[in-house]
């Protein structure tokens, strides 16, 4: 039996490893994302730069998270072998030295491949981390640990933006990526020194044969399940009309009569609060309104965002683009919870095949937006992401909001 001062020691221990893991996972989060998104209030510099449409600039972005979807798949897998942890690690310092590289570029086809090797590089963090923060966080901590990491990666979202988008104002967008991959090697170096080893993780060796049966076999499973199915097709959806709406405002603001400059663009980032409160909120009150509700009440108000941003008058632009942001982010947020309720087993291969369909989403659909952004501007853009999104409203009216609680009622009722 242990002293009580043994106690307090074990208690105190255990503290300072969850501070750890949750410091670590903000610097994690911040990083990865800021990485990612960083490029978006470039677009317009950029095809100006490298005499490029639209459309051609989106791939500047839309390369980086098609790559990030198809990595999140393997990554899952890899790191059942060699560790969280490692992986994560080797992900975020990738990341931060192509960023790094990308500021010496002479030509649009090596941002492009370099941009491909950070998104397959950032497969390895949103993929890894809620499986290692479900092993290593305790239960009472783990919702608020999470929240934290999401909280992170909105914020380097949106500093990503707004940081580089200040940078080439005052330097270069060559000036921008070096001072941002640098951030992001302090970055990874905060995360391996802080991140602590992981107490419960048992990798998988040995029967690979076996492993990728039950891969497969959970990949059919969700494939066939017609609830995961519409959740899939509604992440799709949400991420691609809300990169299509970043990607392109940029263009639309930065045009008569607006002329907004590169720092104006990129404070437009900061509607990311938004976001982040959104989250809160929208999870807070499942119980109250139900999935369902939420879901289908935040397509309405995106909608009613980007029907607002149609007027001449920044005023309202401003005000359909935060509407927007916060509606999008209660709406994914509450999305991607109900996959694992829908989920009868797999659940980490569910989430996993939810967030490649988001990231696919944002790819596709955000260079789509661009070709008809080139053809019908602003209001053709506004006027197909309100189509889209309707179509995400009939696939969420259809969702049953617990069938794992609805298949265990219906065989106590056949016992």
């Amino acid at each position: 039996m242990l002293s009580s001062s043994q106690m307090i020691e074990r208690h105190s221990s255990t503290a300072t490893r969850q501070k750890n893991i949750r410091r670590a996972m903000l610097f994690g989060g911040f990083s990865s994302f800021s990485m990612l998104y960083c490029v978006q209030p470039l677009m317009p510099l950029l095809a100006t730069e490298f005499t490029l449409s639209a459309s051609q600039s989106s791939w500047i972005l839309s390369t980086s998270t098609l790559c990030l979807a198809f990595s999140l798949l393997i990554s899952s897998v890899i790191s059942e072998v060699i560790g969280r942890k490692v992986l994560m690690l080797w992900a975020v310092t990738i990341a931060a030295a192509t960023t790094v590289l990308c500021s010496l570029v002479h030509s649009f086809e090596q941002l492009i491949f370099l941009r491909a090797v950070l998104g397959i590089a950032l497969g390895g963090m949103p993929a890894v981390a809620i499986a290692y923060l479900s092993e290593e966080v305790d239960a009472s901590a783990l919702a608020s640990t999470i929240g934290l990491y999401i909280a992170g990666s909105a914020l380097g979202g949106m500093s990503g933006r707004l940081l580089t988008a200040l940078f080439c104002d005052y330097f270069s967008w060559q000036v921008a990526f070096a001072i941002m991959g640098s951030i992001g090697l302090y970055s990874a170096w905060e995360f391996w020194r802080t991140l602590p080893d992981a107490q419960h993780f048992k990798p998988h060796v040995g029967n690979s044969r076996g492993q990728l049966s039950t891969i497969i076999a959970g990949f059919r499973a969700h494939a066939m399940n017609r609830d995961l199915l519409r959740l899939f097709g509604l992440a799709f959806i949400l991420t691609g009309c809300f990169t299509s709406f970043y990607n392109y405002i940029n263009f639309h603001l930065v045009a008569a009569p607006f002329h907004f400059s590169q720092a104006s663009l990129g404070s437009i980032s900061i509607f990311y609060l938004l976001g982040m409160l959104s989250s809160i909120l929208a999870s807070a009150s499942i119980t109250r309104f139900g999935r369902r509700k939420l879901v289908l009440g935040a397509l309405t108000a995106m909608v009613l965002g980007l029907l607002l941003s149609l007027s001449s008058t920044i005023v309202f632009i401003l005000t359909g683009t935060a509407l927007f942001t916060f509606s999008f982010f209660a709406a994914h947020s509450v999305a991607s919870s109900w996959v694992a309720r829908l989920a009868l087993s797999s659940r980490a291969l569910a989430s996993a095949m939810y967030l490649f369909c988001y990231y696919a989403g944002a790819s596709v659909l955000g260079s789509i937006g661009g070709d008809i952004w080139s053809n019908a501007a602003w209001q053709g853009l506004i006027l197909f992401m309100s189509i889209l999104l309707t179509i995400g409203a009939s696939l969420t009216f259809f969702l049953r909001e617990n069938q794992a609680s609805q298949i265990k009622s219906a065989d106590l009722k056949n016992s």
